[in-house]
């Protein structure tokens, strides 16, 4: 290694340690996720400007994981555009992103840029230098399995430009257990069961299982969090997603409930 690169690669070092070193600044932005025991816990809401990462720790937990991380990406883009990076063998096993899936959401699809790359160094590559692009609100990283090129000199590395540049980066990886990094926030998702809507609805609101198992400047915490597809915000599910009827007070005894009702509402709760 000749003498030049090393003192290169002793000054980043450094600047590294004073990066990792200082106090987080009073004035750094938050961005509310709209979750009041989440938001709490994170002093206000996710930092931008930082990486962040949400892992699917199982195939089947992607689809939930997913609605998490565009919902996040979303939240900390500010209507600005968002590129998001997208392995191939990702795509081969938990499927294509869905243009209508991000409309249900109340997301805009044209705010979205989608990039597929082969492998985890084309995408880690094409993250670093979208990062430095002050054009775009977030930038997602999607990889499948343990990704070896994602280690800490190269989540170092995504960090030092998601700082510079002031554009937030979302680690996306599915199938893959947590590893050392420099993210600010780690957040593990599951899918959680949605409560019963009204009878013209097909399915519930989107809920989740978010478990923040890092957080760089604060504690952690798990909660159940719906997803308002309206407002675009995360809140605390309804203890009913239905209006309730009062009990009328001058009845002697309950009607028994339809039969129909009883077994439609088991198989929506």
């Amino acid at each position: 290694m000749s003498s030049a690169r090393m003192s290169t690669l002793a000054s980043l070092r450094d600047t590294i340690r004073r990066l990792e070193a200082q106090t987080m600044p009073q004035c750094a932005e938050r961005v509310a996720l709209g979750h009041a025991g989440a938001d709490a816990t994170l002093q206000g809401g996710l930092l931008r400007g930082v990486l962040h990462e949400v892992f699917a720790l199982e195939t089947r937990q992607s689809a939930s994981a997913t609605g998490f991380v565009a919902g996040i990406a979303q939240r900390l883009a500010q209507q600005r555009s968002i590129l998001w990076v997208q392995q191939e063998f990702a795509e081969a096993e938990a499927g294509a992103l869905s243009m209508s899936g991000f409309v249900e959401l109340g997301l805009d699809p044209r705010r979205l840029v989608l990039v597929r790359v082969p492998n985890a160094e084309t995408a880690l590559r094409a993250g670093a230098d979208a990062l430095a692009c002050d054009a775009l609100g977030a930038v997602v990283l999607e990889l499948w399995g343990r990704a070896k090129a994602f280690d800490l000199v190269a989540s170092r590395r995504l960090t030092l430009a998601a700082q510079s540049s002031g554009v937030s980066c979302v680690m996306f990886c599915t199938a893959a257990e947590p590893a050392l990094s420099t993210a600010e926030t780690r957040w593990v998702v599951r899918a959680a069961r949605s409560l019963p809507g009204p009878t013209w609805e097909a399915w519930g609101a989107p809920v989740l299982d978010a478990e923040l198992v890092r957080n760089r400047h604060g504690q952690t915490g798990r909660w159940i969090m719906e997803w308002n597809c309206d407002e675009r915000i995360f809140h605390e599910p309804a203890a009913d997603s239905q209006p309730l009827v009062s009990a009328l007070a001058d009845r002697s005894h309950q009607a028994p409930a339809p039969a129909g009702r009883l077994v439609a509402f088991k198989c929506a709760g």
